[in-house]
């Protein structure tokens, strides 16, 4: 069930949120929502990327294995190529 929260908008923004709503035939609403739903997703989506990056930095730190950049990217060259490659080795753990 939807819940009806107030928004203040600046007129400007107010504004080009009417006109883009009038030159594509869309509510304010409608616009208002996607951009919502679109900027909560790229929040949790960055939210979820620190967090897997601190926990990839803490793996490394712990003695997890690390691999050289240029092994790492001719392996995916070659995945993209459709090859079945090795994984590349541990530069060091």
């Amino acid at each position: 069930m939807a819940v009806t929260t107030t928004l203040k908008l600046p007129e400007k923004l107010k504004a080009r949120i009417a006109r883009l709503a009038r030159e594509t035939g869309r509510s304010a609403h409608s616009l208002m929502i996607e951009a919502l739903e679109r900027e909560v997703t790229r929040e949790e989506r960055m939210k979820a990327f620190v967090r897997d990056a601190l926990a990839a930095k803490a793996d490394i730190e712990a003695g997890g294995a690390v691999y050289r950049a240029e092994d790492v990217h001719a392996w995916m060259d070659r995945l993209a190529k459709g090859e079945k490659p090795p994984r590349p080795a541990p530069w060091r753990r």
